[in-house]
């Protein structure tokens, strides 16, 4: 009997192990089909003119690239901040400029997935922005900062072509907390 039930609890832990890893698994795969979807949706939204959803019930569609090439980081840009989108990338904030134009667009993304980078960046680094027509503007890295959340003085009228990528902060934490970490630029050239 006393055999029989550590078998059962034995078999029950293995079971439940193979399950959580099974759900870990299928995540990593969700997320990984949803870039490349991102990435053809994002093509096709360049040939044709048009937004394009990544999949049918899709509540954005990719607006950008935005890449930094001396760390090879790149990311599909979404139409929304929301934290659905945010789930599969960088969102652009509404209220703020395409990029190229004038004021400061803003990006945010999670800092533990899609702006992991941001950690890596150095001022000087160049950012590129490819824009739903397949125009491509290129910043300059000024400087970071960080900053409460509701204390950030961006100025999406701000004189000028800017670009700032808003994440939280600290990068390595867990759970949420006040402060965001921004990083500013300015288009080069």
């Amino acid at each position: 009997m006393k055999r029989r039930s550590l078998f059962l609890g034995a078999a029950f832990l293995a079971a439940l192990g193979l399950a959580l890893t099974g759900q870990g698994l299928w995540i990593v795969a969700k997320a990984a089909v949803a870039q490349v979807l991102l990435e053809r949706a994002f093509g096709e939204t360049i040939e044709t003119g048009q937004p394009v959803k990544p999949w049918t019930w899709a509540d954005t569609w990719p607006v950008a690239r935005l890449s930094v090439p001396r760390i090879g980081a790149t990311a599909i840009v979404l139409a929304s901040g929301s934290g659905q989108s945010l789930a599969f990338g960088p969102g652009h904030l509404a209220g703020t400029p395409a990029p190229g134009q004038s004021g400061t667009t803003v990006y945010a993304a999670h800092r533990d997935t899609h702006f992991a980078f941001l950690a890596e960046m150095r001022v000087g680094d160049l950012i590129t922005v490819t824009d739903s027509a397949g125009l491509t503007y290129t910043y300059r890295m000024t400087g970071s900062e960080i900053v409460r959340w509701d204390e950030s003085r961006i100025d999406a009228r701000a004189p000028g072509r800017h670009l700032v990528l808003a994440t939280c902060w600290p990068l390595d934490a867990r759970m949420r907390g006040p402060l965001r970490y921004l990083v500013h630029a300015e288009l080069a050239g």
